[in-house]
């Protein structure tokens, strides 16, 4: 049954047209030299370390400012950050990923408010009107294949065709009982397609699909050939060497990503100085130069036929945390049956 969602809504992306109004308070200003003297900024996220490390040695040249970086899945980077919270020991300075772990981390109470003055050019259904999680880029999902063992009319068009028996055995995905956001990936099909969501989430289940922890992990996979197919991010095939491609569907799932000022920061002004960093038109042409797709006006990822991508996006509802566990649970149970 379809889960009660607290947002989201079918966005098609064209940049020319948004209209930028801004739903929040005033941007804040960041104190320069009280963030020099704090010296390092510690952050979570869920960015392979070699393409953020085009953020983070950028903030770090420019004003002299370690980056302390703990990578890890967006579900690995909820618990770590609530575990520390709850035991009253946060060691985080920002916490950076997708929407529905930020939401779950809001609810506990572990953002301080922080609007970036870049973040006020971004278009105003990504922004939270309490300035408590502040959006930097978003992530479509697509089929990604092995181009070398997948070609011509094998290539498959749309997610359906993944239950096509010849798939059985080659398919890569996170495990969804595991993974928050591939749970969420399956719970929005119905955004795809409609009412056969629920039955081709089953028959994906009996295709025996080769699970792995997260969706990074999909296209090491791929390029080593253990399977060729695979549900992950279009952004790997820029992010990853080897012979993977994405496959141009009719509508392309994302979820927005935030960058996220800890409410108990050790080094409170390096924190905000990091996300004002990331979501500057500096900042955003870094990491889409590594194939990341974001939010500032004009500025597109390295990736072939963006555009199209941009323009077919859906954007994902978010479950409630209690939503999410219901989730797991009946994703469990149908990807592990005996």
């Amino acid at each position: 049954m379809k889960s009660f969602r607290t947002r989201g809504c079918l966005v098609l992306l064209g940049f020319l047209s948004f209209i930028f109004v801004s739903q929040h308070a005033d941007a804040q200003p960041v104190d320069v030299n009280a963030a020099k003297k704090e010296g390092k900024v510690v952050v979570y996220g869920t960015v392979p370390p070699k393409s953020m490390s085009v953020i983070n040695k950028g903030f770090e040249e420019k004003y002299g400012i370690n980056v302390e970086y703990w990578r890890a899945s967006s579900t690995k980077v909820m618990d770590r950050a609530l575990t520390e919270w709850r035991a009253g020991r946060p060691g985080f300075d920002v916490v950076e990923g997708n929407q529905g772990v930020q939401l779950i981390m809001k609810k506990e109470g572990l953002f301080g408010k922080f609007i970036s003055t870049p973040s006020e050019k971004f278009p105003a259904q990504f922004k939270e009107k309490d300035g408590l999680m502040t959006p930097w880029r978003y992530l479509p999902v697509s089929i990604l294949y092995n181009s070398e063992l997948v070609k011509g009319a094998d290539i498959p068009k749309s997610f359906s065709d993944l239950l096509d028996p010849k798939w059985k055995g080659q398919i890569s995905m996170p495990d969804p009982s595991r993974h928050t956001t591939t749970a969420q990936i399956l719970d929005n099909l119905d955004k795809l397609m409609g009412k056969k969501a629920g039955e081709f989430v089953k028959g994906l289940a009996k295709q025996q699909p080769h699970l792995v922890e997260s969706l990074a992990p999909v296209a090491n996979v791929l390029i080593r050939g253990e399977a060729k197919v695979g549900i992950t991010y279009v952004k790997y095939i820029k992010q990853y060497k080897g012979p993977i491609d994405y496959v141009m569907i009719d509508k392309f799932l994302a979820d927005a990503n935030y960058a996220n000022l800890s409410g108990k920061a050790n080094n409170p002004n390096s924190a905000r100085l990091y996300i004002e960093y990331v979501t500057s038109p500096e900042g955003q042409k870094a990491i889409a130069k590594e194939g990341e797709f974001v939010l500032y006006p004009a500025i597109g990822p390295d990736i072939h036929d963006y555009e199209k991508v941009s323009s077919r996006t859906v954007f994902m509802d978010v479950p409630s945390g209690a939503e999410f566990k219901k989730l797991r649970d009946e994703y469990r149970s149908l990807f592990f049956a005996k």
